[in-house]
């Protein structure tokens, strides 16, 4: 399994300034097969100073969810750090 891109990332408005909230499109690379999928993330801001990454896969996916769920964390968190996320 393989996160080729996220592509069509759109931050929503929410008046919450420690929460941010993207839906996009997951490119993945599944046993040699390419798939799209439409999905909603969020990132939180904790007090501790850590971030929580959720994800919400809008279809489903012949791939175990708990592997895929850590493996776009690490993307998203990857592209968040970089500064390649809307503002």
């Amino acid at each position: 399994m393989k996160i080729v891109e996220i592509k069509n990332i759109v931050r929503k408005d929410v008046p919450i300034y420690y929460r941010r909230l993207y839906s996009g499109v997951a490119v993945l690379e599944l046993v040699n097969k390419p798939v799209e999928t439409p999905l909603d993330f969020q990132i939180e801001h904790k007090p501790t100073g850590q971030t929580e990454i959720g994800i919400t896969l809008s279809q489903k996916i012949d791939y175990p969810l708990v592997p895929l769920q850590k493996e776009l964390k690490k993307f998203i968190g990857d592209l968040d750090s970089t500064g390649k996320l809307p503002v």
